[in-house]
């Protein structure tokens, strides 16, 4: 196997984005890794680009404070599993959860890509194997922050989002209700059942409540008005740190809950499982600890009886990571899909090709080697922070 020859960082931002609302794809961090005969492996994470590209380019200090690159420089990178343990105890001081977490998400990502394409395998064999026959990605419905629209205005273009998704073929979608004080509790509880009513019965349904409520009590009164729309998990319902409330709420709520979109590592979502005692959980793989991680974090929820459905709110690299997670581990039963074609996104749509096609709900599995997607070195060249 060639080494480890070079590791770069790139921070890229789309110009003239708005600041104001929660679109995660607005910039992304990619980490490149590339071998002594010019193969390169690339990954993301969801972090400010910046900070991300100073954790992994800070110098090394003591032992417990390296820096990640120089530890990975002429090492093979088939021990990916070994390289991620090395990364996390020598940035323990700085790092171990939080940022550095979140760097090192991104380079053992492009070790998985990198790896597949030194052996001419897709990134999941590297996982264990395929471990399902097709993959079943959902999409989610996001109309953006209200920003002066009126709940009409928000509703017509989730149906819009709605038609797309299903056109394009998806048969599983999320509804996000980010609707905070423009609606009241009983009025949420009839737009979701306006939006059960848009796709009908057959199509599998999730609900993204943005951290809605303060209180468990609260959050209950609504998912028990919900109990007729056949809601496959609540996301956010909670604030996030909220371990105990969570808790209570998943012992008396009639929908699963799901949580833990932020946590990092599967420590982290250990307490998710035992003392949130959610059922979903919903770790970022790109911010969570990478391939390597989510795998171990789907085997600790497969023991607790819980599944996995990672967030996935950004570029088409984290995208594709999605679909070799959900092809190697079985607690995965969908994963989080933002189709270019539903959501409008210029670094979503175009920093990496090609985009894998949904028919009858399901994808096939990938089968070029790595990740099976190529960057758009045109489009990093123009939008690349650290060079403009």
């Amino acid at each position: 196997m060639a080494k480890i020859a070079k590791l770069e960082v790139i921070p890229v931002r789309a110009p003239g984005q708005a600041v104001d609302d929660l679109d995660g794809t607005v910039d992304t961090v990619i980490v490149r890794v590339t071998d002594e005969n010019g193969v390169f492996g690339i990954g993301e994470t969801d972090a400010p680009p910046e900070v991300v590209k100073a954790f992994l380019e800070m110098p090394s200090a003591h032992n417990w404070s390296r820096n990640p690159i120089d530890l990975l420089i002429g090492e093979d990178p088939l021990g990916i599993q070994g390289l991620w343990q090395k990364m996390y105890e020598g940035t323990f001081w700085p790092g171990r959860r939080g940022l550095g977490i979140h760097a090192i998400s991104a380079i053992d990502i492009a070790l998985y890509d990198l790896v597949g394409k030194q052996l001419g395998v897709p990134a999941y064999k590297l996982m264990g194997g395929a471990r399902r026959e097709k993959l079943t990605p959902y999409c989610t419905i996001y109309p953006g922050l209200a920003h002066g629209r009126s709940i009409r205005d928000l509703m017509a273009e989730i149906q819009r989002q709605f038609r797309t998704a299903l056109d394009i073929g998806f048969r599983a979608v999320k509804m996000e209700v980010l609707f905070y004080d423009l609606v009241s509790d009983r009025e949420l509880v009839d737009l979701i059942h306006e939006g059960r009513a848009m796709l009908g019965p057959d199509i599998l349904m999730a609900v993204d409540f943005g951290y809605r409520w303060q209180n468990w009590y609260d959050a209950k009164w609504v998912l028990d008005r919900l109990g007729d729309c056949d809601i496959f998990f609540a996301e956010a319902t909670l604030q996030h740190d909220d371990l105990a409330g969570h808790a209570k709420l998943a012992a008396n709520s009639p929908i699963r809950i799901g949580g833990a979109e932020a946590a990092a590592t599967r420590w982290e979502i250990l307490e998710w499982l035992e003392r949130g005692k959610v059922a979903v959980v919903q770790p970022n793989i790109a911010r969570g600890g990478g391939l390597t991680e989510i795998k171990r974090i789907a085997e600790l929820a497969e023991l607790h009886g819980a599944q996995v459905v990672p967030h996935g709110w950004k570029t088409g690299i984290t995208s594709a990571v999605g679909r070799h997670f959900q092809a190697a581990c079985p607690a995965a039963p969908v994963f989080e899909y933002i189709s270019p074609q539903v959501f409008d996104s210029v670094l979503r749509r175009e920093l990496v090709s090609p985009e894998p096609k949904v028919v009858d709900g399901f994808m096939e599995l990938p089968t070029s080697p790595g990740l099976g997607i190529e960057l758009n070195e045109d489009l990093v060249a123009r939008w690349r922070v650290d060079r403009r």
